[in-house]
């Protein structure tokens, strides 16, 4: 049997809809902590379907949306109006909903004609705006992050180059055509996921339920499973699950 040990706090909870209630109002939360610690809050965005509806809630929440920037985890590289772009729906549900003004939100690049240059002008900016931690990463004041159900986060994918990048906080990631096509894309590496003051892990669905338990397993694989990193957090790591990916 595999010994396992969730690290930071697990939240499980029935419904699809109260990981999305669950988080919204704890993301909320750590937006106000940082605001009130340091005057200003960052938080970086992922997308997929579980945050969508986490970030139409987020946008009712009390928060001073002025003292607050917004970034990405990650991206596609398509266009900030495709249906695959987390930004597109970020927009459509966080952004518009909270009215967070344009000069505020920081789109991940991802559809630049040079990504990699892509990749280290976000790296750039990232280092310049958000609050350092004592050892000068950026450190966003709230994450989001998921599972895939190949183990992923972000869009740090098993045996990739960039899990074992430790000197750029932000890298491109190729296009795969094989054994599954997955266009290119900008992502978080994990030296900033893990400065995160707050990262919060939402997961619904039984596919989740196996990539969650190699993640939780004491022992395991990095680059068969990315979301491992997410154990190197230094700050609070909370994981807002259903019954299906393994809750009550």
């Amino acid at each position: 049997m595999t010994t396992k040990v969730v690290p930071g706090q697990l939240v499980a909870v029935t419904t699809a809809e109260e990981v999305a209630k669950e988080a919204s109002a704890r993301i909320a939360k750590a937006l106000r902590n940082g605001i009130e610690r340091y005057g200003a809050a960052a938080i970086a965005l992922s997308g997929g379907n579980t945050p969508r509806a986490a970030y139409a809630l987020l946008a009712k929440e009390q928060v001073d949306w002025t003292k607050v920037e917004v970034y990405w985890v990650d991206e596609r590289a398509c266009a900030p109006n495709d249906d695959r772009s987390n930004y597109r729906w970020a927009k459509e549900t966080l952004i518009d909903g909270a009215n967070i003004a344009a000069a505020r939100v920081w789109r991940m690049p991802a559809d630049a004609r040079d990504i990699d240059k892509a990749a280290k002008a976000y790296d750039a900016l990232v280092h310049a705006r958000v609050r350092e931690s004592s050892d000068g990463w950026p450190a966003f004041d709230a994450m989001i992050l998921g599972v895939g159900d190949d183990g992923h986060t972000a869009s740090l994918f098993p045996g990739e180059a960039a899990l074992g990048v430790t000197d750029r906080g932000v890298v491109a990631v190729p296009a795969k055509k094989a054994p599954s096509e997955r266009e290119a894309r900008l992502t978080l590496t994990i030296p900033i996921i893990e400065r995160a003051a707050a990262i919060f892990v939402l997961a619904t669905g039984a596919g989740k339920r196996a990539p969650l338990e190699r993640a939780w397993a004491v022992e395991g694989d990095l680059r068969a499973t990315p979301a491992r990193a997410i154990r190197q957090g230094r700050g609070a790591i909370t994981w807002i699950i259903d019954r299906a990916a393994g809750g009550v």
